[in-house]
């Protein structure tokens, strides 16, 4: 039964009873509405349902739907009666609290587990399943957290979506299910599974560290209410964001993804991003924030990758950072309201580490941490983020810690049950990326676990699944998703953003901007320096520029050229023997320094880095003569900045170290502006370039 029709009549109706006090209103007319309790001139009491004025917008397609009066509610058990979770009119905890007493210890271990929807997978029902027989991840195995992985337009999102609420909807209870991305809105030259996998799709914003960059919370608040409605057109309500982390070790990988190294900062972005994403309470137009690693990823020996073994390690050297640098922006976010938090891979290292807890969070008495994982650190996770921070939300492992990432010894001597144990009981409530629950249901089976151990996890889960509105209506209006994804108006406030991103770095020749007057004698020549495809990447960026200004010429040797624009977009990379990530520039980070000192020396050159991690740019900065930093934005934004045609007003999200031994001599988790010694790079007129620097072209 469905009740689309009804609805479509009701939003008639509305529509047509406001015209004439609206035209009244316009027109000046002394029109007054009658009091709030009276039900003269067609406005209902405010405890009435008259016209369906206070009914949320109901939708069944699959099971009965229920009528009181002129409200609608569905019937997910199919019992024919009205019961408590069903009934949009208790509250989120009420009807939480009555769905878990209606399930089974199966249909509570799959909802505490999200995994990835496959990629081509048929309506969600039928799927390759890598660690057992092909079956339904929603009908046989009681999942309702999936994540998004693939790169499909806004219409073929909302459309497959709706596949899997009818399938949810048709299950015994009919518990919906909850689609959940990595961000999706950046440019991002590197699309990497499970950080961040799309783009293209939906407004195109600088990466995060370019929204940083433009040192204004306000287009960041722009940049997530504008996701948030593209988010929720398409049926996606949950985001595996953002990375709200303090980027303190300049090799670390994912300081592509933070918001940079400025805690007051990060708490500002934080904070906005949580308003414009979930709103000042969540809702049903909201998309839940999962903000993550808790407590701070970044401060990782030598920038190895937690993901692999050799980069398990948390080390805080310096005493007193972790509250002093990682925490600010978490307790920010959770202030606003942050529905949910994900714990990182880490594993703290005492040896390597000075003191940070309270003596009441030590492990031991002579023993700060557990060294075991943060998903299985019942200080990190119950003391220090519900206790001390105050968090109320849920918690969210990440990927695998089941499994391949499941570090420290501790751990790793555990069954898989025990370890299941061992997380519920330090605070976690979704697994993620693990879609077989066997395992939670035998550790309960095994006693490792009391049933009602998970009761409270699954109450936390339900209660987001309730207030996101997704118990009435889960579907969603492909063509319109599409619409909204496809808005130039929001695409016109991204490419703002894009301009206000772009930092100026040195200008001492007066080289730029290349204004109107002097680029009839221009002769430019263009290359761009990559790992990979830099020829391709080459012709695109020329492509740019003659739309931009087709009177242009654009030469082929430096020789021939009055000026040259090299753009350096280098790839990170870890030493063969482990031991250590790089940010210095060659050609194991794709790029031709000897190249790139070629051009310099034969033309001026305009040299501009994608600046996604704190690269050592000591070899090409000196021999430019002007100097710009980007972070993975448009070339066409690039290109107006180029020209004049916007004043550069971004300014460092990230100091940039002086040279090698700079960045091996760091306090991984201590921002470059705060180091101890000299660690800033200074350009040849004494400017250092560290946190918030960049100039414009009127200085």
């Amino acid at each position: 039964m469905s009740t689309r029709s009804t609805r479509a009549r009701r939003r008639g109706i509305a529509a047509a009873t406001v015209a004439v006090p609206l035209t009244l209103a316009l027109a000046g007319g002394a029109f007054a509405a009658p009091p709030a309790h009276s039900s003269a001139g067609g406005n209902p009491p405010a405890h009435s349902n008259a016209g369906g004025k206070n009914s949320p917008d109901v939708e069944a397609r699959v099971k009965p739907v229920i009528k009181k009066g002129q409200r609608e509610f569905r019937d997910l058990n199919a019992n024919g009666k009205l019961d408590a979770y069903e009934d949009w009119r208790k509250s989120p905890t009420e009807r939480a609290k009555d769905l878990v007493s209606r399930m089974t210890l199966e249909e509570k271990a799959g909802l505490m587990h999200i995994t990835s929807e496959r990629r081509g997978a048929p309506a969600g029902t039928v799927v390759d399943d890598p660690y057992g027989p092909t079956v339904g991840y929603v009908e046989d195995r009681n999942i309702r957290y999936l994540v998004i992985r693939d790169n499909p337009t806004a219409y073929q999102l909302a459309d497959r979506a709706n596949d899997y609420q009818e399938i949810a909807e048709a299950s015994r209870l009919g518990i919906p299910v909850v689609f959940t991305s990595n961000p999706r809105n950046h440019v991002n030259p590197d699309q990497q599974f499970g950080i961040s996998e799309a783009t293209g799709q939906f407004s195109l914003w600088p990466g995060s560290l370019g929204l940083a960059a433009t040192q204004d919370p306000g287009v960041v608040r722009g940049f997530a209410e504008i996701a948030r409605e593209e988010w929720r057109a398409a049926g996606i309500h949950k985001i595996y964001g953002y990375q709200i982390e303090t980027a303190t070790e300049p090799r670390w990988n994912r300081v592509s993804g933070t918001f940079g190294e400025s805690p007051d900062l990060n708490a500002e972005i934080a904070r906005e991003l949580v308003l414009g994403f979930q709103g000042k309470t969540l809702g049903g137009e909201s998309v839940a924030q999962t903000i993550k690693h808790f407590p701070g990823d970044g401060a990782v020996l030598r920038g190895l990758d937690p993901h692999n073994e050799q980069g398990q390690w948390a080390v805080y050297p310096t005493a007193g950072s972790l509250y002093e640098y990682q925490l600010p922006p978490f307790q920010a976010a959770i202030d606003a309201g942050a529905s949910s938090v994900m714990s990182y891979y880490n594993v703290p290292n005492n040896e390597l580490s000075a003191d940070q807890l309270p003596k009441h969070l030590w492990y031991s008495e002579d023993q700060q941490f557990e060294e075991v994982a943060g998903a299985y650190n019942k200080a990190i996770i119950d003391g220090l983020l519900k206790g001390e921070l105050g968090f109320t939300g849920y918690v969210n492992s990440d990927s695998g810690i089941l499994t391949t990432t499941a570090w420290g010894a501790a751990i790793q001597a555990l069954s898989l049950e025990q370890r299941y144990a061992k997380a519920v009981d330090a605070g976690i409530a979704l697994f993620s990326d693990y879609n077989d629950p066997t395992g939670l249901i035998n550790a309960v089976e095994q006693r490792l676990l009391a049933e009602s151990d998970l009761d409270p996890h699954v109450r936390a889960l339900l209660e987001e699944i309730f207030t996101l509105g997704l118990f009435e209506n889960p579907y969603v209006d492909p063509a319109g998703a599409q619409a909204v994804a496809s808005s130039t108006a929001s695409q016109a406030v991204a490419d703002a953003a894009h301009l206000k991103s772009v930092t100026l770095l040195r200008n001492d020749s007066a080289q730029l901007p290349l204004a109107d007057g002097a680029l009839a004698g221009t002769r430019l020549y263009v290359e761009v320096f990559t790992r990979s495809g830099a020829a391709d990447q080459t012709a695109a960026l020329k492509r740019v520029i003659r739309a931009a200004d087709p009177s242009i010429q654009i030469v082929d040797t430096p020789e021939a050229a009055t000026d040259a624009l090299v753009l350096v977009r280098p790839n990170s990379f870890e030493l063969p023997d482990g031991s250590a990530k790089s940010v210095e520039l060659d050609a194991d980070t794709g790029v031709d320094v000897a190249r790139i000192q070629q051009i310099e020396a034969a033309v001026p050159t305009i040299l501009a880095v994608n600046t996604v991690l704190p690269w050592v740019i000591e070899d090409i900065e000196p021999g430019a003569a002007s100097v710009i930093a980007t972070f993975d934005v448009k070339t066409e934004a690039l290109w107006e900045v180029v020209r004049g045609h916007f004043n550069p007003t971004g300014g460092l999200p990230v100091t940039l170290p002086a040279d090698q031994a700079a960045v091996e001599a760091n306090a991984s988790d201590v921002p470059g502006y705060a180091e101890s010694f000299d660690y800033a790079y200074t350009n040849a007129v004494g400017d250092d370039y560290t946190f918030g620097f960049g100039l414009a072209y009127d200085e």
